[in-house]
């Protein structure tokens, strides 16, 4: 049996709230503010109307989302309608922000994301943490991330909560990472490393770039298979809009699904896994090209450019990704397979080879592919969504704040 289905949010965000008058306000106000952030500006009559509440009842509320700062008023509506004009509300662009943090293999990258959706502020720093111990990568990720906070708290911002995406399995209590093979990181407390002023939440990167897809997509559905890539492959399962995550918090692991049980030695101990033909450095090897800061833009510009090698590389990661999507594809029966990370970039030479597995191996009809417009940024901004969610889903955290 697997674990429920649930987002990612961070300590103290979103948590279910108790069926008592005190629970039913916080949800109320929760009803509230996402109408508004929902629509961009509403009056309180239009979010009466939208939530089913009393117009007494939601200016209450209301007056309560001003003083905490999350909403604001914007004055009179645009003249032409019927009646009295009411006042136009929308979302703070200040106060509590998401910080959203990424350790990849060979970059750190940190950004802020107000209630809004709109970062804010972001650092990005090139850097090979394969190997690299990680109380280093994690002091300089803090650098970056003290950098962006300043930053934001210049534009009346403050940090809601940290969401840190990492390239390897995370423990259920969300700040250990098991085992990230491409960084060589075993058992790490990110936790006891990281800043400890704010809510804490660390995630597999493959998840959070599936809830950015989710939150951020245009008409993503609530089912489906995201699969991402950079040196590594991971993948997330949503269903009916929430994770998959399994008994123990791995699911997703597709990158280690092998394609050539006799195939190449894979760091994660077995053989032949699909990140062997199909992540960054495989496609890099057999082209003939070697690794360097853009690898995918090198391998898109090589291929566009009619490079033979590139383009029958590009071919077999496509036919490789084909076979491990799909023993998921008949398993899950997912909507849509989403392409996302590196693979996005690359997706006009690896897609023709990827569906033709996917048609001729799938027991019903074929899946569709859909490319993601997040692209390598989807990790990222799902981190930092993930905060900005906690605070919508329960925004009576902000006045508990020290």
């Amino acid at each position: 049996m697997t674990a429920p289905l649930h987002e990612a949010r961070p300590p103290g965000a979103g948590r279910a709230l108790p069926d008592t008058q005190q629970g039913m306000r916080r949800r109320n106000l929760a009803r509230v503010l996402h109408a508004v952030s929902a629509e961009g500006s509403l009056s309180r009559a239009a979010v009466a109307s939208r939530i089913g509440l009393t117009r007494a009842a939601v200016s209450t509320l209301v007056d309560e989302l001003i003083r905490w700062g999350l909403l604001e008023e914007l004055g009179p509506e645009r003249p032409g309608r019927v009646g009295r004009p009411g006042s136009a509300l929308a979302v703070s662009g200040r106060g509590p922000a998401g910080i959203g943090a990424e350790i990849g293999v060979d970059h750190l990258a940190v950004c802020a994301v107000d209630l809004r959706g709109e970062v804010r502020a972001r650092a990005v720093r090139h850097t090979a943490n394969r190997g690299r111990a990680p109380g280093p990568a994690v002091e300089e990720l803090t650098e970056l991330v003290r950098r962006v906070v300043a930053e934001a708290e210049r534009e009346a911002l403050w940090p809601a909560g940290l969401a840190v995406a990492v390239p390897g399995l995370v423990a259920r209590d969300g700040r250990t990472v098991v085992r990230a093979p491409n960084l060589d990181w075993h058992d790490t407390d990110l936790g006891a490393l990281l800043p400890g002023d704010w809510p804490l939440t660390v995630d597999n990167e493959a998840n959070y770039g599936a809830l950015a897809e989710l939150w951020l997509g245009d008409g993503t559905p609530r089912d489906f298979l995201h699969v991402s890539a950079e040196i590594g492959i991971g993948a997330a399962v949503v269903v009916g809009g929430g994770l998959l995550r399994g008994t123990r918090g791995f699911a997703g692991e597709l990158g280690h699904v092998p394609v050539r049980p006799d195939g190449p030695l894979c760091p994660c101990g077995g053989r032949g896994c699909l990140e062997q033909y199909a992540g960054e450095e495989a496609v890099l090897r057999a082209a003939g090209l070697e690794p360097r800061e853009d690898p995918v833009g090198l391998l898109a510009g090589r291929a566009d450019q009619g490079d033979e090698s590139v383009r029958a590389a590009l071919r077999d990661a496509g036919t490789a990704l084909g076979i491990a999507l799909t023993g998921a594809v008949n398993l899950l029966d997912p909507e849509t397979v989403v392409l996302g990370g590196a693979l996005a970039g690359l997706s006009p030479w690896l897609l023709p080879s990827l569906e033709t597995e996917l048609t001729s191996r799938t027991a019903g009809p074929p899946c569709p592919v859909t490319v993601s417009r997040l692209g390598p940024e989807g990790p990222l901004l799902g981190a930092a969504h993930s905060v900005v969610r906690g605070v919508l889903d329960d925004p009576a955290v902000v006045a508990e704040r020290p």
